[in-house]
């Protein structure tokens, strides 16, 4: 399959599969309180399949458009409905019950995040050692004390066994503008305590990255720049390349490790490379042109060649967390909690301008995510599948009119001034969420493009 069909199959398989739940929470809760429900909708536009199940001839339709859902209930507002139905249509419920329903939806997201973490939990999950890299000159992490090679222990008081552990606990600490305590370990064993006062660094979460903001980079091996393995008709193998070809300079400069060789690469799609490699006792000149692929939004060059790895070293890079059914089942609440809370600030921080809204993502940027994810195995899926999750059932909970969290606000209304909310208020409101959700998918896409095209 080709990238962009891997790609748009890992985006259809990932939302659709969201939205199942989250339409699945309002469907089995209404059916469970006596509603009667006439629809339930994956996708919008035109029908693909449809079927008719259960008692009530249910119609279950997958549609066209994988970009969202619905669960259509029996209703007075959208069309007659018979005397003796009455009692099973929406709009006649009491008060919490309408409000139990609209609550599913998102509750069903957080409670398939809790499940995506307990089974990525119980099966491991593989990560890169927290270990720091090259530190850059007169920035944040040298200024307090970070080097080259230190490995953080942990961030705020919480365990960083992985890279991706530790940038969570930084970012929390980024949004609240902490001071935060950071325990490292030096390669001789020597144990350190760093201090970052987030209130100092109002640039951190800006366009660029946490971890570069502050200084920092992930370690990495000086590997020598030895060929081991070609991808089959890549650039590499159609310029010449052999496996045992050791880069000597490229574009007259020399290469002293692969990590080098891979950033040069990176940093030049569709340019052409002049290289000098020794292949057994011989020095030749191969000129190669690295193919233009996308990865995480960004516009990268690839050869299709994979290094010679010396003995030891994937062991020095990775790691895996893994633990007991049991114990999984609580991690898999508390990481769902903080991811929750985590979603909120950085929500939060875009609003009042500490966190910067290129941090919005559209279906773009989830499409590549999603068949990276998928790409690098079961754990990373799920991860990614339960960040989304969550993010849904955020979002879903915003008091905006036409998202759940509007149609609780218009209960909550109803609750305090004793009866519903007025047509006209309630059609003003709507129209509000649509031009608020309307801007907010303009600046998601305008972020997508200007990651795809590099702006």
């Amino acid at each position: 399959m080709t990238g962009f069909g891997a790609t748009l199959l890992a985006f259809i398989v990932a939302i659709s599969l969201l939205v199942a739940v989250h339409e699945f929470g309002h469907f089995w809760v209404a059916r469970k309180l006596g509603i009667r429900v006439l629809r339930f909708s994956i996708g919008f536009g035109k029908p693909i399949w449809r079927r008719r199940f259960g008692a009530d001839r249910t119609e279950f339709v997958v549609a066209a458009l994988p970009l969202g859902g619905y669960v259509k209930m029996l209703d007075e507002r959208e069309a007659p409905v018979p005397p003796a139905e009455l009692p099973r249509a929406f709009n006649r419920q009491p008060l919490w019950v309408r409000s139990s329903v609209i609550l599913a939806g998102p509750l069903f997201n957080f409670f398939f995040a809790i499940a995506a973490y307990w089974l990525m939990f119980v099966s491991g999950v593989p990560g890169l050692r927290p270990v720091v890299g090259e530190i850059a000159p007169q920035s944040v992490a040298a200024q307090v004390g970070f080097q080259e090679e230190d490995q953080l222990l942990s961030v705020g008081g919480h365990a960083t066994p992985t890279w991706d552990a530790a940038t969570l606990e930084l970012l929390d600490a980024a949004l609240a503008a902490d001071n935060v305590e950071i325990f490292v370990r030096s390669p001789d064993g020597v144990e350190r305590l760093l201090m970052i006062d987030f209130s100092g660094v109002p640039d951190a979460l800006d366009k660029g990255g946490l971890l570069g903001n502050l200084g920092l980079s992930v370690w990495r091996p000086k590997i020598p720049p030895v060929i081991d393995e070609l991808v089959a008709n890549a650039p590499a193998e159609r310029a010449g390349l052999q496996p045992g070809d050791r880069i000597l300079s490229v574009d007259n400069q020399p290469v002293e490790t692969w990590g080098e060789w891979v950033d040069y690469v990176r940093a030049h799609p569709e340019q052409s490379l002049r290289l000098v490699v020794v292949r057994g006792s011989d020095e030749l000149d191969v000129e190669v042109i690295p193919k233009a692929v996308t990865e995480n939004g960004e516009t990268i060059g690839q050869i299709g060649a994979y290094v010679r790895q010396p003995e030891g070293v994937q062991d020095q890079l990775r790691t895996e967390v893994r633990y007991g059914p049991l114990e999984s089942a609580g991690r898999s609440v508390e990481k769902t909690w903080e991811m929750t809370a985590l979603t909120l600030r950085t929500l939060w921080g875009m609003l009042t301008g500490k966190a910067s809204v290129e941090n919005i993502s559209g279906p773009i940027s989830i499409a590549q995510y999603a068949a990276y994810s998928a790409r690098i195995g079961l754990a990373s899926f799920l991860k990614f599948l339960a960040i989304v999750s969550i993010s849904l059932g955020v979002l879903n909970l915003l008091p905006v009119p036409i998202l759940d969290g509007g149609h609780l606000l218009y209960n909550i209304i109803e609750w305090v001034q004793g009866r519903p909310l007025s047509d006209s208020a309630q059609q003003i409101g709507q129209q509000l969420g649509i031009v608020l959700l309307l801007a907010l998918m303009t600046i998601a896409f305008y972020n997508d493009l200007s990651r795809l095209f590099g702006a």
